[in-house]
């Protein structure tokens, strides 16, 4: 067993999704052990290793979302390897590429670099936003979600652009009235109704994202996800409807305006879009890892903590072990082939960017 195989196993197996606490301590001491590289855990509980005062960055996350009944055993994950794979919550996302990166820390032979996992990833991104809240954001920074497969089968795919999240709480107001009189009041059903007829004719202008001469099209959607909205009684007109829309942003494009003529729509939860803005940086981590097969820019549907370092100065791509699809499912799993990919990878970004 190699030892990225090995330290994704030891991750896997701490439960992370209730509490990050454990796994951030492992992270923290396995670092100190490890590496000569200063590290420390702030406020939020993120773990923040530098060596050389900082440099490039590997960026990930600790936090998992809870496992399913076949992925759990008396409260402890489960991890298993069948056909060169690792099976279990956090092997895609993103407790695999954690070990990668770890260990492609340690190994760099570059004075300076920084390595930091964040906690709250899947809570709307709460550790990326302590971090750049508090003025930290390594620059250029690689964020080690997946990206394999995007271009083709196999291809470790270097995302140069991401769609950001908006949810949205929409609340539409009436009259409680008897149905027969219903001509009589306002149906908060019917005000919600012409509010998601707004949502379904929105078309996202999207953005152009242009990197080492290439040209890539990004666009937003939005859906209604959630609703709420009964009267007191069957023969009772409702005087409240409330729904939710998921939004995904596009990089500097303009973001859904919902109209409720009676009521209002509150942004509730939200993660920036991602655009690189250094070519330069972005063709490194792609050469980087083409030396071991087919590597692309893609752009990803999906939010990451990227948009928040991006959202802070810092020029940043994504690429990562886990395929598209991967992650949060029943049968979660991670190429152990790829891991041992991304942590040379990395490792040769440390040492070029």
């Amino acid at each position: 067993m190699n030892e990225v195989e090995e330290l994704t196993r030891e991750l896997v197996r701490i439960p992370s999704y209730d509490d990050e606490t454990r796994a951030g301590d492992f992270i923290q001491d396995w670092l100190e052990e490890e590496t000569d590289a200063a590290v420390e855990r702030d406020g939020a509980g993120n773990v923040v290793a530098r060596r050389g005062g900082g440099g490039v960055g590997l960026v990930g996350h600790h936090d998992t979302v809870p496992p399913a009944d076949g992925q759990v055993d008396d409260g402890v994950p489960t991890v298993e390897k069948q056909d060169g794979r690792l099976y279990g919550r956090g092997t895609a996302d993103m407790k695999g590429a954690l070990a990668a990166a770890m260990v492609a820390f340690r190994d760099a032979e570059r004075p300076e670099a920084s390595f930091v996992s964040f906690v709250g990833e899947e809570r709307g991104g709460v550790g990326a936003k302590h971090a750049t809240e508090q003025g930290f954001a390594p620059d250029p920074a690689v964020v080690i979600e997946g990206s394999v497969g995007y271009s083709s089968k196999g291809a470790f795919d270097v995302a140069v652009a991401h769609r950001g999240r908006r949810e949205i709480r929409v609340v539409a107001r009436g009259e409680a009235e008897h149905a027969g009189y219903a001509e009589d009041g306002d149906n908060a059903v019917y005000g919600a109704v012409d509010a998601i007829n707004q949502i379904r004719r929105y078309e996202n202008e999207g953005a152009t994202v242009e990197v080492g001469g290439e040209g890539f099209s990004i666009e937003g959607n939005a859906a209604v996800t959630r609703v709420e909205g009964r009267g007191e009684a069957a023969n009772v007109t409702p005087s409240r409807c409330e729904f939710t829309v998921d939004e995904r942003t596009a990089p500097e494009a303009p973001v859904l305006d919902i109209d409720v003529i009676d009521g209002e729509a509150t942004v509730t939860d939200e993660m920036p879009p991602m655009r690189c803005d250094d070519g330069e940086f972005a063709e490194v981590v792609r050469g980087a890892a083409r030396e071991e097969g087919a590597s692309e820019f893609v752009t990803k549907p999906h939010a990451t903590d990227a948009g928040r370092l991006a959202e802070a100065g810092a020029s940043t791509v994504v690429c990562g072990p886990a395929e598209r699809g991967e992650a949060h499912t029943e049968d979660e799993s991670v190429s152990v082939t790829a891991l041992g990919r991304a942590c040379e990878t990395y490792r040769r970004v440390l040492e070029r960017a």
